[in-house]
């Protein structure tokens, strides 16, 4: 046998590296579209991750040895440069931290010696003292800054306001008071057992109105004022008076036992949260529980929240300015940081061998200076994510102001001591409502469409309707969410009854047009081809709609009575214009397209003999399609739903222009909803970066990714368990 030598001809070798160069492009793509989901995944997760971080609480910044004796009271600027003291001796006095000095860079005689001392939450910045001869003192100090070439230079100042009382009776034991705009109220309990309110304009010499209690209160242990001078808090031991203000008197509007709920415990101490809605009552067993007003039966009543343990032996609290958390001091130097809202203590740390005895915060929540009687020591704050926990994003949760615990979204306020309420529930449940609502009215119309399509139509209007439904998909979402907005959400409307007539008419319509064409003589159907009874059925769907929809005022006369809108109100279901239904019917009309063409080619892509086969064994083509055809194309028509209903949940603009993006917790098809990527879409250029908010936002951008994963995997295993198990047909 001769040999032969074989070689790759050149035009083989071409063929040869252009295959390896399209196989090497090939997977280079796939690999790059896995890597760049990896990459979206870790960004999303890297921005998320910092939420769930503790705080971070860098004491003994500034140690600071001061000559001032028996410190009172405390105030430190937002750079946590500036220090401002006030001593029993009333010398108000700035010191410089960062450049500690044996001397004040301020100092000012404010009242007499051992004077009593009150204070104003933090941001307000208000202190006042009442002297034995029953001057009252007002002062609020300034720590103000000038830019020089040099830098940043202190200019401190100190506001204050005198005041005396007349016709006093006996000496004071206590007093509280409240600064708002220009008013000023001052509460002064006596060793008489007397309670007098004073209040008047902050320019005056003197607090010309007063009111006298017209009961002798035993003991008062703590006297506590709003600082909008209208609630007084007035405790003796575990009982709380809460008296507000009614034009010139306070009347007392309830008493509270504070140890209802802690039975066998001592109230040490009340305090005001953030806010002064909420107050925080500290007990002897180291616990400390919120309580806020609560509108049951019309009324306001003062009622317990949730209870926080502390570390052993607390010493006193130190609110928040601006946000629903608080610090806690201990017996050896332990400082905790709890936020109510999320009830999450933040932060646990020890940062002295003795406890503090006085401790304030800068207005921007970013310093803690706390006095040990000798020095002052500066910490430095890092507490950005103190709203964020596991209950607080997916349980209810009981807000201030409202009557019960609720799942509630609401990221943003005109105020800055609001209370963030970031309950991921209600956006949820709002993306699932759309999606639910939308696959129901796409589903049967997208599946016996491609049926219809690819099993029965003739070939050529095939190729006139299916290129004609898959440009659907083209039409921008948010030219379909404006119309759906501006037009078919009034249509809507003003067309309730027949629009829900429609949706049962329309089947049946289609059901008895069928029925009737059975009934016509074989003569009359030979002129119409197989394949082409959509086009005489079209016809009659106009028809029945046109009918429908002009006698839609009739309809509802003669169902309800003459206006739908008023009987679902009787019935307690609200309505709203922009609601599920619309959006059901907008995005399905978006999604239709996807699950039409992704099951249309299933089946059509079912092998001819599989069904030519069945049809000469003598089955039905509807047994035919049923039992051979559907059956193979599953896997198909599975993975066409699943790909509709990746794209319903993920939908924006259809959702965010459709509805009235209420985030709301109701099945109700006639009112809106709020979705997780239209809230995303609306808040994102709003939120500071950085910011809970911000990481929150991409939280849920990053359920959303996780959903669809998870939605894909299933449905691609669906897919292959349905693919194994119809193989053989």
């Amino acid at each position: 046998m001769a040999n032969i030598d074989f070689s790759l001809s050149n035009r083989d070798q071409q063929r040869l590296w252009k295959d390896r160069v399209v196989r090497i492009a090939v997977t280079c793509g796939g690999v790059g579209v896995l890597g760049a989901l990896v990459l979206m995944f870790v960004y999303l997760a890297m921005v998320v991750t910092p939420l769930f971080s503790g705080a971070k609480f860098e004491a003994n910044q500034v140690s600071a040895s001061l000559p001032v004796s028996q410190v009172k009271a405390l105030a430190v600027d937002d750079y946590g440069q500036a220090l401002f003291t006030f001593s029993s001796a009333g010398n108000a006095q700035f010191w410089s931290l960062s450049q500690p000095a044996n001397s004040a860079i301020f100092s000012q005689k404010v009242s007499a010696d051992d004077a009593l001392i009150a204070s104003m939450p933090v941001d307000y910045g208000w202190f006042a003292t009442l002297d034995n001869n029953h001057h009252f003192s007002l002062f609020k100090p300034k720590f103000n800054y000038k830019i020089t070439s040099a830098g940043r230079e202190l200019k401190p100042a100190l506001v204050t306001h005198h005041y005396s009382f007349n016709e006093i009776s006996s000496a004071e034991k206590r007093f509280t008071f409240a600064v708002n705009d220009d008013e000023v109220t001052v509460a002064t309990y006596r060793q008489d057992g007397s309670l007098t309110i004073y209040w008047g304009t902050l320019n005056e010499s003197q607090l010309p109105y007063q009111y006298r209690f017209p009961v002798v209160l035993d003991n008062v242990d703590q006297l506590l004022m709003t600082p909008d001078g209208q609630t007084l808090y007035i405790r003796d031991r575990n009982e709380l008076v809460v008296a507000e203000r009614k034009a010139n008197q306070f009347v007392v509007r309830e008493l509270v036992d504070l140890s209802e709920a802690h039975q066998g415990q001592v109230v040490t101490n009340i305090d005001l949260l953030a806010g002064a809605y909420s107050l925080l009552v500290t007990y002897n067993n180291d616990q400390v529980s919120q309580w806020f007003d609560v509108l049951k039966e019309g009324e306001r009543r003062l009622q317990q929240i949730r209870t926080l343990q502390l570390a052993k032996g607390t010493r006193f609290l130190l609110p928040d300015t601006y946000r629903k958390g608080f610090y806690s001091f201990h017996a050896q130097g332990v400082v905790q940081n709890h936020f109510t809202t999320s009830a999450k203590t933040v932060l646990t740390k020890k940062i002295e061998n003795q406890t503090p005895l006085i401790a304030t915060m800068s207005d921007n929540e970013r310093f803690i200076v706390t006095w040990d009687g000798k020095k002052a020591f500066l910490a430095k704050i890092s507490n950005d994510y103190p709203e964020v926990s596991f209950s607080a994003l997916w349980q209810k949760v009981w807000y201030e102001h409202y009557p019960e615990p609720q799942y509630v979204w609401q990221s943003t306020s005109a105020s800055d001591k609001f209370e963030a309420k970031f309950s991921l529930v209600p956006i949820a449940f709002g993306t699932l409502k759309a999606a639910t609502y939308a696959m129901l009215f796409a589903v049967p119309i997208a599946v016996f469409g491609a049926i219809y399509t690819a099993y029965f139509m003739t070939p050529k209007l095939r190729r006139v309707v299916k290129p004609t439904i898959e440009l659907m998909e083209a039409l921008p979402t948010v030219i379909i969410g404006f119309l759906a907005g501006l037009w078919l959400a009034p249509l809507v409307e003003s067309h309730l009854t027949a629009v829900l007539c429609l949706m049962v008419i329309l089947p049946l319509s289609t059901i008895v047009a069928g029925l009737i064409w059975t009934l016509l003589p074989d003569d009359w159907k030979r002129y119409v081809p197989n394949g082409l009874h959509v086009v005489i059925l079209m016809p009659v769907l106009v028809l029945v709609t046109w009918l429908v929809m002009s006698h839609s005022q009739q309809i509802e006369t003669s169902l309800f009575g003459g206006d739908v809108r008023v009987f679902l109100v009787q019935h307690g279901i609200d309505f709203d214009q922009r609601n599920a239904l619309v959006v059901g019917l907008a995005m399905g009309f978006a999604v239709i397209p996807t699950i039409f063409t992704i099951a249309e080619d299933a089946i059509f892509s079912v092998p001819k003999h599989l069904s030519d086969g069945s049809l000469a064994l003598g089955a039905t083509p509807w047994q035919t399609l049923t039992r051979v055809v559907l059956l193979t194309a599953s896997p198909g028509i599975f993975s066409a739903i699943m790909m509709g209903l990746g794209r319903a949940v993920g939908e924006t603009m259809i959702v965010l222009m459709a509805t009235g993006n209420t985030p709301i917790l109701d099945w109700n098809i006639f009112e809106g909803m709020r979705t997780l990527s239209a809230t995303i879409a609306v808040e994102l250029p709003e939120s500071a970066v950085g910011s809970s908010h911000f990481r929150i936002l991409f939280l849920a951008a990053l359920i959303l990714f996780a959903f669809t994963f998870v939605v894909n995997s299933i449905a691609e295993w669906v897919r292959q368990r349905l693919r194994e198990k119809y193989r053989a047909l």
